[in-house]
C-alpha cells in the first residue's frame, strides 16, 4: 500500500500520554533561555515528534525551509485521549535533562511509532510497522501479538474508541486494513491504567487522526510492485463480476431471497431456482500464467482557516490498492500418534485483495477547546481461487482426487467518532466523545467441486495438459465419494458497535503536583451472523450420472446438465437440486451482543522530587451473550474491581525507574462461543466456536529502567510477569474420522508468562568522512524480546473440543491433563523476537535508506489435536517465522513547487519460507501448511503542493 509521509502529518501524533510544549519549561527542567531536547522519532517507548529537517519533511507538508529552527524546541504535540489531562505534568519535577516530554508526562509504558518512524519502515499498512516495536509481532491476516500473548489479549482503538472487528473470527480488528496513509500514529501501551477498557493483557494499541492540518494542501501518489513468486507466474482465477478489480460486487453475487429462507422451509431447492444462481462467472477455475503486477494510489487534501482566534480545518483522503499473492502450498494432516499421513495435498491458491479506504476529518479549535469529527471507510475484499490435487487421502484408492474452490470474502468498517476536549476551568478538563462503528463481512457462493480420477472409462491421456504436479492419466469425474460432488456455502455478518465516555481530571492547587481523574464508560456491541451450506444432489439424493459427471463445474450447472443428464437414463430423476445441510458446521445462525458499564477514579501525585506515584481502581460490569439457533448458547454475566499502579523514580539527571501492578480481563470472544463453522482464508481452515468459555483474569507485574544517554538516545531493560486464570486456547481437531483438520477453543486452569525486554537506539554523526556524509548520520536501533510461558494442564475438567465427556467430568467436560501437554508453551508466544534498524538518513533533506531485520522464533498456533477418541493428543503445531530482511530507501525532491518523494522497497529479501509443522517423537514431520513467500520488489512516488 502506498504510504505518503507528508500525508501522514496531517494525522494527530498523539499518545495515551503526550505532553505539550509548556513542559519543555519545567521545574528542575533546562535552565532558562534554553529548550528541552525533543523527543525521540523513532518507534519506542518515547513520543516522536520530527525534529530533525528531515523527519520535518517527513512529518509535515511545506518545505524543510519553513520549518527552519523548529529542532530546537519540542514542538507541541495534540492530544486526544480520555482520562488525561496534559498540563498535570508540567509541576512535576524531573531531573532528567535528556528525558523527552512524553516521558515526562507518564508513568506507564509506552511505545510510539509517529508518522516519521512509520515512513522509515516503508510498510503499507499499520500491522507491518508495529513489528519494528519491541515485542510486538504479527501473525496471521494483520493480528497483532504483544509479548507472544495472541490477538485476544489486545485491543486496538481509533482516538481512544474501541473499534469492532470486521473478522468473524476475531473481537479485534485485523491491523492490516489499515493503510499507513490514514494514521498518523500508533501507540503501544503495555502496562495497564484504569481509564482503558478491562479488557487489557498483552496491551492496547492506540490508532490516531488528526482533524486540522499544519496547513491546507494537495497531495497524489502511487506504486507498482512485483512478486517473485506470484507476478507473471502461474496462479488460479475466476471471472466473477466487472468490479472485481475494486473489490465490489457488481451484482453477480447477490443472493436470492429462497437461499435465505430456506432455513425455514424444507431445506430443499428445487431445480428451477438452482438454475436462478450465478453459475459460470463464480464457478469456473481458471489458469492464468501471467499473474499481473501490485499496484496503489492515493489521494489527500488538507485545509486549515482562521476564524478569528479560531481554527477550522478539514482533511480529506482516499486511497485504493490492488494485490496479488500465490501460495503454492502443501498441506497435510494425519490422526496416528506415529505421524502417518491420512492427506497429503498439493494446494495452489491465489489472492487477490482489493482496498478502498477514506477517510474525512473535520476540527475545531476555539480557545483551549477542541471538537473534532473524524469519519473512516474501509473496504477490504479477498478474491480467492483454489485448485488441490492428492493421491493420498483418507479412504484413497490411489487414483488422483482434484477439489477446486471459489471464494469471495468482503470486509467493510465504517467509524464515525465524536470528541470534545474542553477546559471549562482553570486545573480542570473535561473530554466527552461518542463513536458509532459497523462491520460487515460478505461471503457469498463458497464453491466447492470434487472430481476422482477414473482410469477404467477407455480413456488415454495422449499429451499431457503441461501443469505441474499432480496428473490423471485417465479423465476426472465429479464423484459422491465423499457424499458430495459440489457444495455452496452463503455467509454474512453484521456487527454495530456504540461506545460513549466522559473522563474529568483536575488539579488542585497544592504544594506537590497532585491530578484527580475518574470517567464513565459505556460500549454495546450487538452482532448477527449467518452462514448458509448447501450441497448439490440430483432429486434421489446421488450424483450426476456417466457422462455428464465429466464435465467441467460450469456445465455441470448447465440448464441441460440441472434438468437431468440429457444422455443419461430417466433424466427426470437425475435432476439438480440444493439440499440445506448444517450438518457439521453446527448452527447457521447466531446473535450476540455485549454490555459494557464502567467507572474509574484515579490518583496521580508527586510524593518527593523525581518520584511519582499513580494509583487507579476501576469497575467494570458486562453481560454477554450468544444465542446459536438449534445450538447451546452462552450468557455470561460478571462484574470486577480492576486495580492497577504504577511508581516512577527519576533518580538521575538520565535515568528512572518504572514499576507496575495490575489486575485486567480477557472475555471470550463472540466467534469463540458460537458453535458455527467458518473458514479463514488465511490458514485455510474451519474454525468452530465453544459455547462453554469463561472470562480469563490475568495479574500483571512489570519493572522497567531507562537511560537517556544522549539526545534522541537510549538503552532500556525491563522484565514483566503475568499469571492467567483460564487462558482461551485454540485447539485442532478432527469432528469425523474423514474431517480435515478443524480449529476448535477451550480454555485451560491456569498459564504464566515471564520476559524480558532491551532496547538500545543510537546515532552515529558521519560529518568526519565529509562530501556526501557531511550531513547524514547513521541511524541504529535494535530491540530484543525473550519470552517464556507455561500452561498448567491438571485434573480440572474443562471444555471439551470434540464435545466428549469424560469422567468425573460432565456432559462436555473432560479433565485437561487428558486433553493438554503441562507445561506446554501458550499458543502464539515466539521465545525470542529480534527487531534491527540500521540506516543512514540526512539531517537537512528527505534522503534515507534503512535495512530492517526482523526474527521470530517457533510459536505454538494450535494445540496439538485430540486423538478421535477424546484421549491422547498429537504434538502441538508449530509455526516457524524465521528470519525477514527488508531494504527501504526514500529520496526527496524539491521541484515544480511541490515536495516529491520517491521510495524503492525491497521485502522478504531471504525468501523466507511459510512452515506450519506437527515434529513426532519418531522423526516424522507433518506439514500443516507449507509454502515459499516471494520476495516483493516496489517502486513508489509522491507529491504534495
Amino acid at each position: 500500500m502506498l504510504q505518503r509521509p507528508a500525508f501522514a502529518s496531517l494525522l494527530l501524533l498523539t499518545s495515551h500520554f503526550v505532553a505539550p510544549a509548556a513542559l519543555a519549561q519545567v521545574a528542575g527542567g533546562s535552565p532558562a533561555g534554553q529548550s528541552s531536547p525533543p523527543a525521540s522519532t523513532t518507534g519506542t517507548e518515547v513520543d516522536a515528534p520530527a525534529n530533525t529537517a528531515q523527519d520535518r519533511a517527513l512529518a509535515q507538508p511545506g518545505t524543510a525551509a519553513d520549518q527552519q529552527g523548529a529542532d530546537q524546541q519540542e514542538p507541541a504535540v495534540e492530544v486526544s485521549t480520555p482520562g488525561y489531562d496534559p498540563a498535570a505534568a508540567e509541576d512535576i519535577v524531573v531531573v532528567g535533562r535528556n528525558i523527552p516530554n512524553t516521558i515526562r508526562a507518564t508513568p506507564q509504558v509506552i511505545s510510539v511509532l509517529s508518522a516519521a518512524d512509520i515512513a522509515r519502515t516503508g510498510e503499507g499498512d499499520i500491522a507491518g510497522a508495529l513489528t519494528r516495536v519491541t515485542g510486538l509481532s504479527v501473525v496471521g491476516n494483520g493480528f497483532v501479538y504483544v509479548r507472544g500473548l495472541g490477538d485476544r489479549y489486545s485491543s486496538a482503538l481509533l482516538n481512544g474508541s474501541p473499534l469492532p472487528s470486521p473478522e468473524p473470527l476475531r473481537r479485534s480488528v485485523p491491523l492490516d486494513i489499515f493503510p499507513t496513509t490514514i494514521v498518523g500514529s500508533a501507540l503501544v501501551q503495555k502496562t495497564y491504567s484504569v481509564n482503558y477498557p478491562g479488557e487489557f493483557g498483552g496491551g492496547v494499541i492506540n490508532l490516531t487522526t488528526k482533524a486540522i492540518p499544519d496547513k491546507s494542501f494537495v497531495s497524489m501518489g502511487g506504486t507498482i510492485s512485483a512478486d517473485t513468486v506470484t507476478t507473471s507466474e502461474l496462479g488460479y482465477t475466476y471471472k466473477g463480476g466487472k468490479h472485481d478489480w475494486i473489490g465490489f460486487d457488481s451484482g453477480e453475487r447477490r443472493v436470492p431471497q429462497f437461499i435465505t429462507d430456506a432455513p425455514g422451509g424444507n431445506g430443499i431447492i428445487p431445480t428451477e431456482q438452482v438454475a436462478q444462481l450465478s453459475n459460470a462467472r463464480t464457478t469456473l477455475l481458471q489458469r492464468n500464467n501471467q499473474l499481473p503486477a501490485n499496484g496503489s494510489g492515493e489521494v489527500s487534501f488538507g485545509i486549515v482557516k482562521d476564524v478569528g482566534s479560531d481554527r477550522l480545518g478539514v482533511i480529506g483522503s482516499a486511497s485504493i490498492s490492488n494485490t496479488w499473492r500465490t501460495r503454492d502450498a502443501t498441506q497435510q494432516d494425519t490422526i496416528s500418534a506415529t505421524g502417518a499421513l491420512r492427506n497429503d495435498f498439493s494446494t495452489l491458491i491465489t489472492d487477490n485483495r482489493a482496498v478502498v479506504n477514506a477517510l474525512l476529518g473535520l476540527g475545531y479549535e476555539f480557545g483551549k477547546n477542541t471538537v473534532r469529527l473524524t469519519n473512516i471507510y474501509i473496504h477490504d475484499t479477498l478474491k480467492q481461487a483454489r485448485g488441490s490435487a492428492a493421491t493420498v487421502y483418507n479412504n484413497s484408492s490411489g487414483a488422483p482426487i482434484f477439489q477446486q474452490n471459489t471464494n469471495w470474502f468482503e470486509r467493510q468498517l465504517i467509524e464515525s467518532q465524536l470528541v470534545g476536549e474542553f477546559k471549562p476551568f482553570d486545573r480542570v478538563q473535561l473530554d466527552v466523545r461518542g463513536a458509532y462503528a459497523n462491520s460487515k463481512r460478505l461471503a457469498p457462493y463458497e464453491r466447492q467441486f470434487i472430481y476422482l480420477c477414473n482410469t477404467s472409462l477407455n480413456v488415454t491421456v495422449a499429451e499431457a495438459n503441461a501443469a505441474e504436479g499432480i496428473q490423471c492419466p485417465g479423465a476426472y469425474q465429479a464423484t459422491n465419494a465423499f457424499d458430495r460432488f459440489a457444495t455452496v456455502v452463503f455467509s454474512r455478518l453484521n456487527e454495530n458497535l456504540y461506545t460513549a465516555q466522559a473522563d474529568a481530571s483536575w488539579r488542585p492547587n497544592l504544594e506537590r503536583p497532585m491530578t484527580l481523574s475518574a470517567g464513565y464508560y459505556f460500549q454495546k456491541n450487538d452482532r448477527s451472523s449467518t452462514r448458509l451450506p448447501f450441497v448439490f444432489q440430483t432429486t434421489t439424493g446421488g450424483a450426476i450420472p456417466f457422462p455428464c459427471n465429466l464435465f467441467r463445474p460450469d456445465f455441470l450447472l448447465s440448464p441441460d446438465v440441472l434438468n437431468g443428464c440429457p444422455v443419461a437414463a430417466n433424466p427426470a430423476q437425475n435432476a439438480v437440486q440444493l439440499r440445506f445441510d448444517a450438518g457439521q458446521n453446527g448452527s447457521y445462525a447466531y446473535d450476540a451482543s455485549l454490555l459494557i458499564h464502567a467507572g474509574y477514579a484515579q490518583i496521580e501525585a508527586e510524593a518527593t522530587d523525581g518520584l511519582r506515584a499513580t494509583i487507579g481502581l476501576r469497575y467494570e460490569t458486562a453481560k454477554e451473550r450468544v444465542d446459536p439457533i438449534n445450538a447451546t448458547g452462552t450468557r455470561l454475566n460478571n462484574d470486577y474491581f480492576l486495580p492497577a499502579a504504577t511508581l516512577t523514580w527519576n533518580f538521575a539527571s538520565d535515568m528512572q525507574l518504572r514499576a507496575s501492578a495490575s489486575k485486567t480481563i480477557a472475555r471470550p470472544q463472540f466467534r469463540e462461543l458460537a458453535p458455527q463453522a467458518f473458514r479463514d482464508f488465511e490458514s485455510d481452515r474451519l474454525f468452530f466456536g465453544n459455547p462453554f468459555l469463561k472470562d480469563s483474569k490475568l495479574y500483571n507485574l512489570e519493572a522497567r529502567y531507562e537511560w537517556f544517554f544522549a539526545r534522541d538516545q537510549r538503552a532500556t531493560l525491563s522484565g514483566f510477569y503475568k499469571r492467567i486464570d483460564n487462558p482461551i486456547e485454540q485447539v485442532g481437531f478432527f469432528p469425523t474420522p474423514d474431517a480435515r483438520l478443524q480449529t476448535g477453543f477451550t480454555y485451560l486452569p491456569k498459564a504464566t508468562l515471564w520476559g524480558a525486554e532491551a532496547e538500545v537506539q543510537k546515532y552515529v554523526p558521519l560529518t568526519a568522512l565529509g562530501g556526501l556524509f557531511e550531513t547524514r548520520r547513521a541511524v541504529i536501533i535494535a530491540n530484543y524480546t525473550y519470552t517464556q510461558s507455561k500452561i498448567t494442564a491438571n485434573a480440572q475438567c474443562v471444555p471439551s473440543v470434540l464435545g466428549v465427556q469424560i469422567a468425573p467430568c460432565g456432559p462436555g467436560f473432560a479433565p485437561a491433563n487428558v486433553q493438554f501437554r503441562n507445561g506446554a508453551p501458550l499458543t502464539g508466544q515466539s521465545d525470542h523476537l529480534v527487531n534491527l534498524q540500521l540506516g543512514v538518513e540526512d539531517t537537512d533533506s528527505l534522503s534515507a535508506i534503512t535495512l530492517l531485520f526482523n526474527y521470530a522464533s517457533n510459536r505454538v498456533t494450535n494445540r496439538g489435536p485430540s486423538y478421535l477418541s477424546g484421549t491422547g493428543f498429537q504434538p502441538d503445531i508449530i509455526e516457524r517465522p524465521g528470519i525477514r530482511l527488508d531494504l527501504v530507501a526514500r529520496q526527496g525532491v524539491e521541484a515544480f513547487g511541490g515536495q516529491f518523494e520517491i521510495k524503492a522497497e525491497a521485502r522478504n529479501l531471504t525468501g523466507t519460507r511459510y512452515q506450519e509443522r506437527q515434529d513426532f517423537e519418531n522423526g516424522n514431520t507433518v506439514f500443516i501448511n507449507r509454502y515459499r513467500q516471494g520476495r516483493i520488489f516496489t517502486l513508489g512516488a509522491s507529491v504534495t503542493f
